[in-house]
């Protein structure tokens, strides 16, 4: 009878030290699975880290993780990778909520998995709402509802006065660089965007 953990990040920059230490990894954790940088709306099922971890489990292990959205994709997807180790006689304990059972923490768990997708869902759509008002604002004024006079990355130089600038000193792309006080991959990505 082992103590795994599942730990998930949805982009490489992010660590999973957080959820190690909040699972008391190197104590009481026998065997570890991980992905890095898989988005939460992958299914789990489909996650190299998820599929390693359920093909590893038997009958008495338990499987922490650290929050409820680790398990699935969405409300349904939870509740069937829940139910499915439940089934093998695998126990599920998630942080801050402790065991889930049948019955009481079957339904805990698909109360909480629903609230997690309705939020996911809630973010998208306040990530499209912010996306339509920059470019609303940006069309009428000139500038996005934040100020900004452009969306996305801001533009470190005029890229037609860089190039022009470039093909009259017949300067290297350092040479330019320097000039504009800009980055090399700045003067380069320019010139792909003349040609």
């Amino acid at each position: 009878m082992s103590r795994i953990a599942y730990y998930r990040v949805s982009t490489a920059s992010q660590s999973i030290e957080a959820q190690r230490s909040a699972l008391g990894a190197g104590s009481s954790i026998s065997k570890e699975f991980m992905d890095e940088g898989v988005s939460g709306a992958t299914k789990a099922a489909e996650r190299p880290g998820f599929r390693a971890m359920l093909g590893y489990v038997r009958e008495g292990d338990t499987l922490a993780v650290y929050a409820v959205d680790r398990l699935g994709r969405d409300a349904l997807d939870v509740q069937a990778n829940v139910r499915a180790l439940l089934d093998r006689g695998v126990t599920v304990d998630v942080y801050g909520l402790g065991i889930i059972g049948r019955g009481v923490g079957e339904l805990i768990l698909a109360v909480l998995a629903q609230v997690a997708d309705m939020e996911r869902h809630r973010i998208v759509e306040r990530c499209e709402s912010g996306r339509q008002a920059a470019r609303a604002a940006l069309a009428a004024t000139g500038k996005t509802h934040k100020g900004k006079v452009s969306m996305g990355r801001p533009v470190a130089a005029d890229p037609a006065a860089v190039i022009a600038w470039k093909a009259q000193n017949a300067a290297s792309i350092a040479a330019t660089a320097q000039h504009f006080g800009i980055s090399d991959a700045s003067v380069k990505r320019y010139a792909r965007q003349a040609a």
